[in-house]
């Protein structure tokens, strides 16, 4: 007995009609099967209360094989502990589990992951048209731009472009390539040799040296810039904080004259500090030294004393009116 769309009595369901127990009213919880037939596959792994198996093969926290034991058992250690248990191996019979940190396990593979991608690099073809007939100068800016792909790891794709009856001499392009690979050979190899694809010639050239190679060079070296800079800073921050330091640095390093033979050597009177402004005596130990600072003395006291020349005043400048006066007075006297 059918109703058309579902059957009233499982017990007499038509092939083709959903029983009483396939129909899904609202509220109802699916049955165990609906849920092991589909649904989000999780790639977590299980821990502490979500493990449903009766006993595990305990691992403890520092590697230590503890053995088989029940799982309210491996519970129990886990939170005397206060630690996490991890199932590790799920399809091992029984499966294995251990004691640790799950919070700070899933931060170090994070970081673990994160390294690895950042030692991975993405090959990138980049790519370069010429023409037959290319001028010396564009061959040599499109030659920079190759050498400069090739050393940032990148392989480079030469297209040379073939247009009306340049089709019929093709041993052009191909001779172009050849000079633009012994070029770079420095850098790259040819890859792929030239062929023709419709009116292009193509041939790809590719770098010595990988990436992620390029990266693991460029590493070192920034990070020694990099000291050298924050060295370089922290000493002018430490010169700009000593006042005259540098004046005497300056002082130290240059070198004084030595004397003459024969001649004795005056002492240099010493540089005055800035903590200590008032000049240094000198020492009795040198009787002989002050001989030459009294002469000194003597000779600058005597061209003070001396009278200085009074400057004779000079005759002012006739001007034009006077000089013509002179002249007519001269001839008046002459008459």
């Amino acid at each position: 007995m059918s109703c058309g769309a579902f059957c009233v009595d499982d017990a007499v369901a038509q092939p083709g009609c959903a029983s009483r127990q396939d129909i899904r009213r609202p509220g109802d919880r699916p049955s165990a099967e609906t849920v092991a037939q589909g649904g989000h596959i999780s790639t977590e792994p299980r821990i502490n209360e979500r493990i449903r198996v009766p006993e595990v093969r305990l691992v403890g926290p520092a590697g230590e094989q503890v053995g088989i034991v029940a799982i309210n058992d491996a519970l129990a250690l886990a939170q005397e502990a206060d630690l996490d248990l991890v199932e590790v191996a799920p399809t091992a019979r029984p499966p294995v589990a251990k004691l640790m940190d799950y919070g700070k396990f899933k931060y170090e593979s994070a970081l673990k992951a994160r390294e690895s991608r950042k030692n991975q690099a993405q090959t990138v073809i980049k790519e370069i048209k010429l023409r037959p007939k290319i001028d010396p100068h564009d061959y040599g800016t499109k030659k920079g731009h190759v050498e400069r792909f090739l050393k940032q790891g990148d392989k480079v794709k030469v297209t040379i472009m073939f247009r009306g009856r340049e089709q019929s001499r093709p041993e052009l392009g191909h001779r172009l390539l050849q000079r633009l690979a012994a070029d770079v050979e420095g850098l790259g190899f040819v890859e792929a040799q030239p062929k023709l694809d419709g009116r292009n010639m193509i041939m790809v050239i590719g770098p010595h040296k990988r990436k992620s190679d390029q990266k693991a060079d460029r590493g070192p070296a920034r990070s020694s810039a990099r000291s050298g800079t924050r060295d370089g800073a922290a000493a002018r921050q430490g010169a700009a904080a000593r006042p005259g330091a540098g004046a005497q640095q300056a002082a130290t390093a240059r070198p004084e004259p030595g004397p003459r033979d024969g001649a004795t050597a005056a002492p240099s009177p010493a540089a005055p500090s800035p903590a200590a402004p008032r000049p240094t005596a000198p020492s009795p130990a040198s009787p002989g030294a002050a001989a030459p600072n009294a002469a000194a003395q003597r000779a600058a006291a005597q061209r003070a004393a001396a009278p200085r020349p009074v400057p004779t005043p000079r005759a002012p400048r006739p001007t034009a009116g006077a000089a013509a006066d002179r002249g007519r007075a001269g001839g008046q006297a002459g008459r």
